[in-house]
């Protein structure tokens, strides 16, 4: 029950802190891939993943982390985000990193083309004391990516083997 709830809970509730930070603080701290990277293997041995399965994983996230930490370095990315990226890809492994990816760029995609336009339109004076929102409007800044992460992960976690095995501890009861 409680690895159950471990498994509903704690991988949304980290994304929706990715989002919120990124949108916010336009950072995404480093404490949030650690959590993210100690829940997986955490909720991997709890639930019984073979270590074939576990290095998979580790090796969809390395995947990951290269080709992001790649992109980060030509200027396309923050670091946050390609950190977020590898978490994501270690807790999907192989099975829905295609998935993950696409969603994550069309989201990715959608989001930068609005902030784009947002940008072309004058803030609101009502609205110009808020900081965060002040960075959002400012043209200088980048997109802040990890909510496009946030939310691919978000569509494409009810597909992964971590909420069919508490489908499957339900249809067992």
């Amino acid at each position: 029950m409680i690895l159950d709830t471990a498994r509903l809970l704690l991988f949304p509730a980290l994304m929706a802190f990715v989002a919120a930070s990124d949108l916010l603080t336009m950072t995404i701290s480093n404490r949030v891939s650690l959590a993210l990277i100690a829940g997986f293997v955490t909720l991997a041995v709890l639930g019984g993943m073979g270590l074939h399965d576990m290095l998979m994983h580790f090796a969809a996230g390395a995947a990951v982390l290269v080709v992001a930490f790649a992109c980060f370095a030509r200027g396309w990315v923050g670091g946050g985000d390609a950190k977020i990226a590898a978490s994501v890809a270690l807790w999907f492994g192989f099975d829905q990193l295609l998935n993950f990816l696409v969603h994550a760029s069309l989201f990715g995609g959608a989001l930068t083309l609005l902030l784009l336009q947002f940008r072309q339109w004058p803030l609101p004076y009502p609205l110009s004391g808020q900081a965060w929102l002040n960075r959002l409007h400012d043209n200088q800044s980048g997109i802040p990516y990890g909510i496009a992460l946030a939310f691919g992960a978000l569509i494409v976690y009810p597909e992964t083997a971590w909420i069919k095995a508490i489908d499957l501890h339900l249809a067992m009861r």
